[in-house]
């Protein structure tokens, strides 16, 4: 695997915005595109990168703003010639899902982007297989949740203060759904005006805007296997459960279960260094 270089499985000619483009076009973008950020090309030259969590950061009363107010420094930056392993490493010590390829570092041009997907297609291209195999060695426990009743505010502040994009949603105590970044992007919603928390019945609440019924997996499944459950429902994170109600017996489709903990696709990642 440590022969695989990053320009075999590379993005090039990734979508781009610049840094005086208008955040709320950016938002728009994220909804006809699945991506989970866009390089910021200025000139020619990579300046920075705007996630999804970013465009979260916009409100009602910051419509204005440009890419440029909200874009990062990009943290991870690799040459075609890089190989994926070394990649790994670098995303795992960054907590970063996503690289950006430049041609060298005196004239930062962008020539493309590789995704934890990019990496864990690789991976299954080649059955490589983790190093840690189980669910159980890898996964978080008590993770961060919602309630289906939430208003969305709420879990924009959640996301906000946890860093995380997605979070799975409760109803009695039991798993029914999963909200994300995403979804919150693509209902329209996502300009929250914190003003409105004092006018509940006027914000929409979770189970409007969740994805039901969840994807799951339990602690005895293998790594490899949510691996691939990820590439094949295009999913950055997985509910780990007991007790769960399939559907239909549809192998991980849960109607309800007891939630235990959460693995994400830096946890995947993190079981292969």
């Amino acid at each position: 695997m440590n022969k695989v270089k990053i320009k075999e499985i590379m993005t090039t000619n990734p979508i781009v915005v610049s840094p005086d483009m208008a955040a709320t076009k950016v938002r728009s973008l994220f909804r006809e595109e699945r991506v989970r950020c866009f390089p910021v090309v200025n000139n020619g030259k990579l300046e920075g990168v705007i996630t999804r969590g970013d465009v979260l950061r916009i409100t009602s009363t910051r419509s204005n703003i440009t890419v440029k107010g909200l874009m990062e420094k990009p943290t991870v930056l690799l040459t075609p010639d890089a190989d994926v392993m070394d990649a790994v490493k670098r995303l795992v010590s960054a907590k970063k899902t996503h690289a950006l390829i430049i041609k060298d570092s005196t004239s930062m041009e962008l020539i493309g982007i590789v995704s934890v997907f990019d990496i864990f297609q690789s991976f299954l291209d080649a059955k490589i297989r983790p190093k840690k195999e189980k669910i159980k060695d890898i996964f978080t426990e008590n993770p961060v949740v919602c309630d289906y009743e939430d208003p969305i505010y709420k879990v924009w502040d959640k996301m906000n203060e946890s860093g995380y994009s997605g979070l799975p949603v409760l109803k009695n105590g039991k798993l029914i759904g999963i909200i994300t970044r995403k979804d919150i992007i693509d209902s329209g919603y996502v300009r929250i005006n914190r003003e409105s928390k004092k006018h509940v019945r006027k914000n929409i609440e979770v189970y409007r805007v969740m994805k039901t019924p969840p994807v799951a997996v339990t602690k005895e499944d293998d790594v490899y296997d949510a691996m691939k459950l990820m590439i094949e429902k295009d999913i950055g994170r997985l509910p780990v459960v007991e007790n769960p109600e399939y559907i239909n017996n549809e192998s991980y489709v849960v109607r309800r279960a007891d939630l235990i903990g959460i693995v994400t696709r830096k946890d995947i990642l993190k079981a292969y260094v």
